[in-house]
């Protein structure tokens, strides 16, 4: 597309300083703005940030250090967010400010410094969705209704049928499904994503939001208690504890390579067919959290058991799993990491981290607060 300077938003993360090397692989010129959260940084800078990029701290809050953080700037990533279903539903203000407020200012401050944008990124999710899509033997398609407390309470953990009342089976979830957010983050994340593509239809810049299904690999933050759930596991592992699973584990997801998205990301600047679409990316295939669970203790050679909490968690779905069959066609994406090298490579990488096991504490306070049932 010729653009030669990137900014990513929340680029010294988890995936965007994956992004950060691959472009700079590719030759162009990276600009990072990031607040070095202590949640997900802890103290100190991350290591494995490329000397490459330019760096600039700094909060999505302040639209004026925005504005000057544009300039020269020709593409977009907006992977900013604090990230987090369980904490989001008691740190409300804190996470529409860092996600909504703050996508609010960067696509203000785009305005404001006038610079010439070739297109815009933003990382929206598949907690949009709420539940995934589900058929029903007798009647179809279906699009069930949440799960009620008392269902949650008897423990029936399983959806029924909005029609008919037997349990129906998961089934690949469409961008077409109609949102059903379940968490502030999500309300959130719905928000970045949608005003980010409003604003690029209203103004005449190409706009794309990619929906991430669950993500895992290398530079994972292990300390945050909130973050992605192999990480969780991994963080239980590594300090000889148990991985905690709710419900009964059988949960399925869509986990999926950082390597993916990386690729994703790169395709969705190059491509202009994916301009003003949402699109999965994920790895279409499903598995269940127990699964998750064992895989990592036996690739870590940990033999810990897996401990089964029967509770469950406010803004918790059943089962979610992605089509990307709109991303294969629009961007020519194709997951290329297996779960078991993706597994493997992780494994290898945990060697030479050190994780603090936050996990009870943050579950102490989801309970106190009557967020777990």
């Amino acid at each position: 597309m010729g653009a030669r300077k990137i900014l990513i938003t929340g680029g010294a993360g988890f995936v965007g300083s994956h992004t950060a090397d691959q472009l700079l692989k590719q030759g162009y010129d990276v600009r990072i703005y990031d607040s070095l959260s202590e949640q997900v940084h802890g103290l100190d800078f991350p290591s494995y940030l490329s000397k490459e990029v330019e760096f600039i701290r700094g909060d999505m809050r302040n639209l004026p250090h925005l504005t000057r953080v544009l300039r020269d700037v020709e593409v977009i990533y907006h992977l900013a967010a604090a990230v987090g279903v369980g904490q989001s539903m008691y740190r409300i203000a804190d996470y529409t400010a860092a996600n909504t407020l703050g996508t609010a200012n960067l696509l203000q401050a785009i305005l404001d410094s006038r610079v010439a944008l070739k297109k815009i990124i933003v990382a929206s999710s598949m907690s949009i969705y709420g539940e995934g899509e589900y058929s029903c033997g007798d009647c179809g398609e279906v699009a069930p209704r949440r799960r009620s407390l008392e269902q949650l309470q008897a423990k029936a953990w399983e959806i029924s049928c909005p029609r008919c009342g037997r349990t129906v089976s998961p089934i690949p979830t469409r961008e077409s499904k109609q949102l059903d957010c379940s968490s502030i983050y999500a309300l959130s994340k719905r928000d970045q994503e949608e005003m980010v593509l409003l604003f690029g239809r209203t103004y005449d810049i190409p706009a794309v939001a990619l929906r991430y299904f669950n993500i895992f690999g290398t530079r994972q933050a292990l300390s945050n208690p909130y973050t992605g759930v192999v990480a969780i596991f991994a963080s239980r592992l590594l300090n000889g504890r148990s991985p905690v699973v709710f419900e009964d584990g059988e949960q399925l997801r869509d986990f999926v390579s950082v390597h993916d998205i990386v690729q994703a990301n790169v395709l969705a600047m190059e491509r202009a067919e994916a301009n003003r679409m949402a699109l999965n990316i994920a790895s279409g295939q499903p598995i269940s959290i127990r699964e998750i669970a064992i895989e990592l203790a036996s690739t870590l050679a940990v033999p810990m058991p897996i401990e089964t909490t029967g509770k469950y968690r406010a803004g918790d779905i059943r089962h979610c799993f992605a089509d990307i069959s709109s991303a294969a066609q629009v961007l020519g994406y194709q997951p290329q990491v297996k779960f078991a090298d993706g597994l493997r490579e992780l494994v290898g990488w945990l060697g030479s981290q050190r994780a603090e096991d936050r996990v009870a504490d943050a579950l102490e306070t989801l309970e106190v607060r009557g967020l777990v049932a």
